[in-house]
């Protein structure tokens, strides 16, 4: 692997992957624009940027019958499953916490329109790379992912190989100070798995990524407060719990980086670059303790020790 790596000093928190999100609801759905604050399309001025395609939203009547089918499609669904329930038969499949909701933040920008990108001439938002475009560059032959540090919010990429997670040779296509950011947002609809960056000059974006624990890797370092407490400030039961944490996992691990939770617990990260893989970035290797160092279980775990 060839990473990308942070300067001297500076403090490497999340990677993850990353790419522009795409609409869900009926009359948007597989499709994005990019637009200026008059709501025109402003592909064709990005520097740099090749060829995509143009969408222009469905009607309210094409939209109704094609929501009608795939309520029908999901609907004979269920009735098999539930068919093969009731007479014995196996059904695989796990299922999984969903942060998706059926009601949009904003309609014009979910519903009716699908803007990832919101910029006037000259902002910082028109400087994205194009990489992250999935008509552009799908992701099974290139991948982007973010990359969060104390200093900077960086988006590399790098060529796809099927089956090889650990080829990974970065391609740095972007980077932001921390301090040109104004706010970061969690968007729910539907999929549960965007975020609103909101730059200092009002333009912004909106991603996606792959699942709601790779959005939490992505925000969570963006919208909390970096109050990292020094080790030496932790008792020394919460001490060694953290550095025992650290010392089981890779060789390349760095030192723990402990935050207080609202509820009193202590979340404990490590950051280990040569756990990277390409579908997933970094694993966000971390676990909790509570005020006496003892370290919790799944069952433990208050409400106000997760992000999202």
């Amino acid at each position: 692997m060839d990473l990308w790596q942070p300067d001297t000093g500076e403090t490497l928190l999340a990677r993850t992957p990353i790419t522009f999100a795409t609409g869900a609801a009926a009359p948007v759905s597989g499709m994005r624009w990019f637009r200026d604050t008059h709501r025109a399309d402003i592909q064709h001025e990005l520097e740099g940027w090749p060829e995509g395609p143009t969408y222009t939203a469905r009607s309210a009547g094409s939209s109704t019958a094609r929501t009608l089918v795939k309520g029908a499609v999901v609907g004979v669904g269920l009735a098999i499953k539930a068919f093969l329930s009731m007479h014995g038969g196996n059904i695989a499949g796990t299922s999984t916490s969903n942060a998706g909701t059926d009601v949009p933040d904003d309609p014009a920008d979910e519903v009716h329109d699908f803007p990832v990108m919101w910029a006037a001439p000259g902002t910082i938002a028109r400087t994205l790379p194009w990489q992250l475009d999935l008509d552009r560059s799908p992701t099974q032959l290139y991948r982007t992912h973010a990359v969060i540090t104390d200093r900077r919010l960086v988006i590399v990429g790098f060529d796809c190989v099927k089956g090889a997670e650990d080829f990974i040779h970065d391609e740095l296509l972007w980077e932001i100070p921390r301090t040109s950011l104004q706010t970061v947002e969690l968007r729910n609809f539907k999929r549960g798995k965007d975020s609103r960056i909101i730059f200092g000059d009002g333009s912004w974006c909106r991603l996606s990524s792959p699942t709601s624990a790779s959005r939490e890797r992505l925000t969570r370092y963006l919208i909390e407060p970096l109050d990292f407490i020094p080790l030496e400030e932790l008792t020394p039961a919460q001490r060694e719990t953290a550095e025992t944490f650290a010392a089981t996992q890779a060789a390349d691990a760095q030192a723990p980086l402990v935050k207080r939770n609202a509820c009193g617990c202590f979340r404990i990260e490590v950051v280990a670059p040569s756990t990277t893989v390409a579908t997933f970035g970094h694993p966000g290797l971390n676990t909790t303790m509570d005020a006496h160092g003892k370290e919790l279980t799944p069952t433990e775990h208050h409400p106000q020790d997760f992000l999202t």
